[in-house]
């Protein structure tokens, strides 16, 4: 041997595609004249020039194009048409593979984390531009095009809107989602929803319970923390007239009642050992299990979804080795490119519930309530905030700026000021120098656990492994065949 390393091929499974090489794009955030825009994006692949309306004889650049990215396919939209943006307002220019240049041309002030830009920056992934008091950009790393799904057709919905279960995003990790549950829908295996609170594991349990072939049959939901202390076994298993104690009604159990359908089990992390192991037999082949006060056993055809915001190693090694599915679901902060999207949902279900709120707080067209006035701060603000809880704090924020607001418009008040941090240092610094080999091994003895890994590899949070992931065309969230993350 001379001692000097060997080069060999790298085989399918190594090489990353073009569709999975992540690339600067900055996506729309918020428009104060184009909300129903929110979630386009614009791929920042050469010099753009950014403004209002078609291309002019003297811009400096080609005009940005905005486009709706699907899986597989790109939608090119019509130039921006917000009054508020000048005719050439940016121009974005790529700074290697993860950083863009962004000069100001136009007469509107300009803001990158909320510091005036003053002529040109560099602004890195997770950077939040703003137009003054027209519309809100951020910073992310795409791929050119969202790899096509491998596990069939998703329903068709609205660009921007909610899935027919529930389920609202257009970033690349919304539709990484939707793949790996139109993946899971396709068995009858039991399912395992990793996520922290607020996460929206329950509309991760109907989606993969409408995709599957039980979607005519019966979802029975249940939060394992609110099963009564001491009857446990009766609601899981059900009980005979009578039994453990005279007066007791005849129960058919969560198991019975999903008999042909499914049965999402939530929080399963909050049962014992000793619940957790009473339903290893029943999650075996054939169902089998006993209500109590009965002798003879029954089978119940159920699948079960179970769902968790604790580690997958908290649950009993062998019920965890029950779950041949398991889906771990991002946090908002690991989607920013999403964010306006839940936020636009909310605003119209508190419109919806609240006349009144709507009346002050949302303009009407054609007599129906249309866009919310929400100053484009806001979202700028929220964007730099790192969400611990997700949706249901998104929903405190807006209750808070809702509350505290002076006028018919929903600002940056004090009040939720006080409430923000700023997470700019926490998702725009450049990512640590980490090879593909170490996070190839990462991935495997972490069990592709996002959280795992970024604490294995000393890393400050989940979106800054993300961002590495990306770099190198690979992802936490499903297996890499193909290199195709």
């Amino acid at each position: 041997m001379s001692g000097e390393s060997e080069t060999y091929e790298p085989l399918p499974w190594e090489r990353p595609t073009a569709a999975s090489l992540a690339q600067p794009h900055i996506v729309l955030a918020w428009s104060l004249d184009e909300p129903d825009r929110v979630g386009e994006c614009i791929a920042v692949d050469g010099p753009r020039a950014l403004g209002r309306g078609a291309a002019l004889a003297d811009d400096p650049a080609p005009r940005a194009t905005p486009q709706r990215m699907r899986p597989g396919h790109n939608q090119p939209m019509p130039p921006i048409g917000n009054a508020r943006i000048g005719r050439i307002q940016l121009l974005l220019a790529p700074v290697g593979s993860e950083r863009i240049s962004v000069t100001s041309l136009g007469r509107a002030l300009v803001r990158i984390n909320g510091a005036p830009l003053e002529q040109a920056a560099i602004a890195r992934a997770g950077d939040v531009i703003e137009i003054h008091n027209a519309a809100t950009y951020l910073v992310t790393l795409r791929p050119k095009r969202l790899p096509a799904l491998r596990n069939g057709a998703f329903p068709d919905f609205e660009f921007g809107g909610a899935d027919p279960f529930g389920m609202i995003g257009e970033s690349e990790a919304a539709w990484r989602l939707r793949d790996a549950l139109q993946l899971a829908s396709t068995t009858d295996r039991h399912v395992l929803l990793l996520g922290d609170s607020g996460t929206g594991k329950e509309l991760a349990a109907r989606a993969i319970h409408g995709l599957s072939g039980r979607r005519d049959r019966s979802l029975v939901c249940r939060n394992a923390a609110t099963l009564p202390e001491g009857i446990v076994d009766a609601e899981l298993f059900g009980n005979m007239r009578g039994y453990p104690s005279s007066g007791m009604p005849e129960r058919p159990g969560l198991f019975g009642e999903a008999d042909g359908g499914t049965l999402f089990l939530d929080e399963i992390g909050e049962l014992s050992e000793r619940m957790q192991a009473h339903l290893l037999r029943v999650l075996d082949a054939g169902g089998e299990y006993q209500r109590l006060g009965e002798s003879k056993p029954r089978r119940s055809s159920f699948r079960l979804i179970a769902a968790t915001n604790r580690a997958s190693d908290a649950l009993k090694h062998d019920l965890l080795a029950r779950f041949t599915h398991r889906v771990e679901l991002p946090t908002l902060s690991e989607r920013r490119d999403d964010l306006a999207l839940p936020v636009a949902a909310q605003l119209r279900r508190i419109a919806s519930a609240h006349p009144a709120l709507a009346n002050r707080f949302f303009e009407r067209r054609t007599g129906q309530v249309a866009e919310p006035r929400l100053a484009p701060h806001v979202i700028a603000r929220l964007l730099r905030h790192e969400l611990q809880h997700n949706v249901r704090e998104l929903e405190r924020l807006l209750w808070l700026a809702i509350g505290s607001a002076p006028a018919d418009y929903i600002g940056l008040t004090p009040a939720l000021e006080a409430e923000l941090d700023d997470a700019e240092q926490a998702v725009a610094q450049p990512a640590p120098e980490i090879d593909r080999l170490t996070l190839l091994r990462a991935l495997s003895e972490h069990d592709r656990s996002p959280t795992r890994m970024a604490q294995a590899l000393g890393l400050k949070n989940r979106y800054v492994l993300i961002r590495l992931l990306k770099k190198h065309g690979l992802s936490a969230s499903e297996p890499n065949p193909g290199g195709d993350a």
